[in-house]
């Protein structure tokens, strides 16, 4: 249970990571450190976001 739950927060973090992402790349200006943000938050959005879901769907449930 504690495996899934970690995941579910792992995967929420991925999407958030991913739309900071996209939201910089939209709105902001371009500049190396605007660059920067979107390749770091694109790559731990990325990580994060395929390590949630495979936690999710690997962790089998107990039968009560």
């Amino acid at each position: 249970m504690e495996k899934r739950i970690f995941g579910i927060i792992l995967l929420l973090l991925g999407i958030t990571g991913l739309i900071l992402a996209a939201t910089n790349f939209m709105y902001d200006g371009s500049g190396e450190k605007n660059i920067k943000e979107i390749i770091i938050f694109g790559i731990l959005g990325v990580l994060f976001f395929f390590v949630g879901a495979g936690m999710i769907r690997s962790t089998k449930d107990k039968p009560t």
